[in-house]
């Protein structure tokens, strides 16, 4: 199944309180999926991470519809990555008067849909 990148619509969700190890890792998982497929994985899989996916994933596949009038039936998840954003530090009260730092890290998700090209 080859993938027709020409006409590509993006959407990207950030400044997501998630780790972007975490999240990668269910994107991996939807990386050339259909848009259906994915959405079935996105449902039923135990991680945190997959609301906000799914949230991007839907807003992507809505700008696909609305901009480029292509049909939902047909998009294939063509590009999906997390980058780091932000690391929101915060310190934590230890013995004896010490302050452990706390790193909270955040992450801006990107994911492309394209038509499938059935050859």
């Amino acid at each position: 199944m080859a993938i027709d990148t020409t006409s590509e619509a993006q959407a990207s969700g950030r400044y997501i309180r998630t780790s972007p190890r975490k999240v990668r890792r269910v994107l991996d998982q939807i990386r050339g999926q259909t848009y259906r497929d994915a959405l079935i994985l996105l449902e039923f899989m135990p991680y945190r991470a997959c609301d906000p996916i799914l949230k991007v994933l839907r807003s992507a596949v809505a700008n696909a519809e609305h901009n480029l009038g292509l049909d939902p039936a047909t998009l294939v998840v063509s590009k999906a990555f997390a980058d780091q954003g932000p690391v929101l530090k915060r310190y934590r009260p230890r013995a004896q008067g010490r302050a452990y730092q706390i790193r909270k890290p955040t992450c801006h998700i990107t994911l492309a849909v394209a038509p499938s090209v059935d050859d």
